[in-house]
């Protein structure tokens, strides 16, 4: 096998430790899954990978310094994941830009602005939700801008096809009720004549 692309797949738990007869991969993709852990240091005895993309996932922990033994290493990307501490130093990895690593709040180091302190290479990552909140980001992960635009605009014809009709039939007798009711009638005094 050369090549492995299981992105997109909503794969969940640990990636696995790399078998020895994939030394002659050359590219890897698990991007946009839901894998958690570590980023296993036995992916650095894939002498031959060329690409490797595990973006978008959940990743935690220090990117490992193994990683840098892949020589031939021209596309990474480790972005969108809760990696922390500095980001390995060598060879191919002083070649990558931000954008491998954009959305790792807790990474430091170059090409990264964010410079290391002695406390980040000891940096504890956060833990994830508990299986309780996890349910409530699943509902409000397709609760997007373009849901919101389709509730305002059913909200907005409904709202404007009653308004229409209620001034099409002068008032209806509920409507002004309900609303005298809320805002009572002042009494007017008559005006005096000088």
């Amino acid at each position: 096998m050369t090549t492995i692309d299981l992105s997109s797949n909503h794969f969940e738990g640990a990636i696995p430790k790399t078998p020895k007869d994939l030394r002659s991969l050359w590219l890897l993709n698990l991007s946009h899954n839901n894998l958690k852990g570590d980023i296993p240091r036995e992916l650095g005895k894939l002498n031959m990978l060329e690409a490797l993309d595990l973006s978008w996932n959940q990743l935690t922990g220090k990117i490992p310094q193994e990683l840098t033994r892949i020589n031939f290493l021209e596309f990474l990307n480790l972005s969108q994941n809760h990696l922390v501490g500095p980001i390995p130093q060598d060879s191919q990895f002083n070649t990558f830009e931000n954008d491998s690593y954009g959305g790792n709040l807790d990474l430091c180091g170059l090409p990264l602005s964010k410079q290391c302190r002695m406390s980040d290479s000891s940096h504890v990552p956060q833990p994830l939700e508990s299986k309780e909140d996890e349910g409530e980001s699943y509902f409000f992960s397709g609760f997007t801008w373009e849901s919101v635009v389709i509730g305002y605009s059913f909200g907005l014809v409904v709202g404007t096809v009653m308004w229409s009709l209620m001034f099409k039939y002068r008032k209806p007798k509920w409507f002004v009720e309900f609303f005298e009711g809320i805002f009572p009638k002042k009494m007017r005094r008559p005006k005096k004549r000088a």
